[in-house]
């Protein structure tokens, strides 16, 4: 299946609606009906300021950053888009394509078939 990795970069106290921005996200997701996505939390990062952040005191709690991926049809990375700039939420976003598939699919699984190395399926 051809489509996209979005990863989005958000701090982890970061709020939409009341809610942390991260759960926001994934929720909204799940809603216009994504296969899945994942947060993760970071251990330690630096962004745009330069500003070392790392996962070792009591203090830095909330300044770290959560990663929030999707991979999604390009269709659906699109509606997430715009479903955030409708929302006014600023957050860095990285958007790939992606070439994506399951090692043994089920019946309802999306895959194409494997080509093998060096050549591209059809």
């Amino acid at each position: 299946m051809e489509g996209s990795f979005l990863r989005f970069y958000l701090r982890e106290n970061q709020r939409h609606r009341g809610k942390l921005l991260w759960e926001w996200l994934l929720e909204q997701a799940n809603r216009m009906g994504f296969r899945g996505g994942s947060a993760f939390r970071a251990m330690a990062g630096f962004g745009h300021h330069h500003h070392l952040h790392e996962d070792h005191f009591f203090e830095l709690a909330g300044t770290l950053t959560v990663e929030v991926e999707f991979i999604v049809t390009d269709a659906e990375a699109r509606r997430l888009l715009d479903l955030l700039r409708e929302e006014k939420i600023r957050a860095f976003y990285a958007h790939i394509p992606a070439h994506c598939g399951v090692t043994l699919p089920d019946s309802d699984d999306v895959n194409e078939p494997e080509a093998a190395p060096g050549q591209k399926s059809t």
